[in-house]
């Protein structure tokens, strides 16, 4: 330990120090100084270094007041500039585009979008694949800009909402199970035709069933029997001329007896049949052809 001794003296008073005083030095001398000098050049550097870093970062990634290069930060949330890349799946309430663009979502497999309740579960959901577009939910439903309803699927039926349907394929339309609709009628010069090329074809209505080709003609072919059946009511046929060319006729009579004419004769099953005309019918005579 080193004590200090303090002499006080007045002006003009000699004292003679002790020849062996001991004086010492406060600081860092030696390798030591050099030590702390490299240490804080180093650290002096590191903090240039992390500046530079910073700053170029910054730059690179365009860091703005309001955002981050094409991302904005808004009060309604986020707004992106130009195309983005989603490696993961992204989750938002709302995507909206620019009132002047279009919105593009595109992908190298496929495009999913999906909704989920509060616990997670997915209540539906839209994929576009290279193949198909796939939706999946309890109804899906298109409506027009003013809301008027398109077309509705779900599990009780489909409907469509618009005024015509309109099937503008070679083959037309296919139905597996009946189809309910007011009106079926073909474009303006072109023939309209309803097959079943394995099972029957029916057509009901309850006011009636109406058939009208007003500048052609209506054909109705069939492999085995056309039935024209009325439960209540009658079978007229209003045209000017009603033509039967494959009607059987009947054996004629002795030459010279026929004058050219035929009348129509009816079996008790109604089956028709031409017989030559007389002055009497002669129905009764050629009666063997319902044999």
């Amino acid at each position: 330990m080193v004590r200090e001794q303090y002499t006080t003296v007045t002006e003009g008073t000699h004292i003679e120090r002790p020849e062996n005083q001991h004086v010492y030095k406060i600081g860092i001398y030696g390798w030591r100084k050099r030590c702390l000098y490299l240490f804080v050049l180093l650290l002096l550097a590191t903090l240039v270094v992390n500046l530079a870093l910073t700053i170029w970062i910054l730059k690179v990634m365009w860091f703005s007041p309001i955002g981050m290069g094409h991302l904005h930060v808004t009060q309604d949330g986020l707004r992106l500039e130009g195309e983005s890349e989603f490696l993961f799946p992204l989750y938002v309430k709302e995507i909206r585009s620019r009132v002047d663009s279009s919105l593009l979502l595109q992908s190298t497999q496929n495009v999913t979008v999906s909704a989920r309740n509060s616990e997670g579960d997915v209540t539906g959901r839209v994929k576009v694949g290279a193949e198909m577009v796939e939706v999946q939910n309890q109804r899906f439903q298109i409506s027009s800009e003013n809301g008027k309803l398109l077309f509705t699927a779900e599990e009780q039926g489909v409907v469509v909402g618009t005024g015509r349907l309109r099937v503008t394929g070679p083959e037309g339309a296919l139905f597996e199970h009946s189809v309910e609709t007011p009106l079926v009628r073909a474009d303006p010069f072109e023939d309209l035709r309803l097959e079943s090329p394995t099972r029957s074809l029916s057509m009901d209505a309850p006011r009636g069933v109406h058939i009208k080709a007003p500048t052609g003609k209506m054909e109705a072919l069939s492999q085995m029997d056309i039935v024209l059946q009325s439960s209540d009511g009658l079978l007229v046929l209003d045209a000017e001329t009603v033509a039967l060319p494959k009607l059987k006729q009947g054996t004629p009579g002795p030459s010279g007896s026929s004058t050219g004419s035929f009348e129509i004769c009816v079996c008790p099953d109604g089956k028709l049949y031409l017989s030559t005309a007389g002055e009497a019918t002669t129905c009764e005579e050629q009666s063997h052809v319902c044999l």
